[in-house]
């Protein structure tokens, strides 16, 4: 089942790091209280994530700010430690809040998961979402192998 504006953010730990090492995150938390929009790539480092969708949220940093966003968040069923290298090879450390889907539970919860075949196998749909004190408003979710409708100019666009 596909999320839908109005569903509640599932509560699961995720992990993000800092330089202080890898953190446990409960998204219920994670998400109260606060207007963020999170963008959900299939990985850490493959070609459309790493071209387009990171580098296409750092360009938009300051317009999403404007626009009310507290935080901005990538989530990818990647390890902590991909995710941090991820960030500081693109310079998002400190604007971008990588998090990390070990498991796959917060994407499975989501229903975003997919299979990407051989080469990836499951991964996190390539999406964005509103999420405003824990409850979804706006969904974007990707058909497979394109980039529209979950770039930061689409996302501007729909909540404008």
């Amino acid at each position: 089942m596909l999320p839908e504006a109005g569903m509640k953010i599932p509560a699961v730990t995720i992990r993000t790091k800092s330089e202080e090492g890898v953190e446990e995150l409960e998204t219920a938390t994670y998400f109260a209280g606060r207007k963020i929009v999170m963008f959900a790539v299939p990985g850490a480092f493959t070609p459309t994530c790493s071209a387009k969708h990171l580098p296409n949220f750092l360009d938009h940093l300051d317009s999403l700010k404007a626009a009310g966003f507290d935080a901005i968040a990538c989530l990818s069923i990647n390890d902590a430690h991909v995710m941090k290298v991820w960030s500081d090879m693109n310079d998002a450390a400190g604007k971008i809040d990588m998090l990390a889907d070990v498991r796959a539970a917060f994407s499975r919860a989501l229903g975003i998961t997919a299979d990407f075949g051989n080469v990836l196998a499951e991964r996190t749909q390539r999406s964005a979402f509103v999420v405003e004190d824990g409850t979804i408003t706006h969904v974007f979710i990707e058909e497979p192998g394109m980039f529209e409708v979950s770039s930061a100019e689409h996302v501007l666009a729909a909540i404008a």
